[in-house]
């Protein structure tokens, strides 16, 4: 399955994730911090969507209430409905 999400207060202006049985199989994140996010890609490929969201959810970007990684996790609880 693949889920594509848009971002909100952050840099990043759309979100790519292809799912399969649980386990992330890829990420693609257009526009924000390049380098973080192709780190942030190669992460959390093969790990579960669980584990991804545990690990991501609640970072903060600064003085934002959120960060591409928050975002990521948000992402991931839609596919989870």
């Amino acid at each position: 399955m693949t889920i594509e999400y848009t971002p909100k207060g952050v840099c990043s202006r759309k979100m790519t994730v292809e799912i399969e049985d649980g386990i992330i199989l890829s990420l693609r994140v257009d526009g924000g911090c390049s380098g973080n996010l192709q780190g942030i890609a190669r992460l959390v490929e093969g790990m579960s969507v669980d584990e991804a969201i545990r690990r991501t959810e609640g970072i903060r970007c600064g003085w934002k209430d959120t960060s591409c990684p928050d975002q990521l996790s948000k992402a991931l609880r839609q596919y989870q409905k």
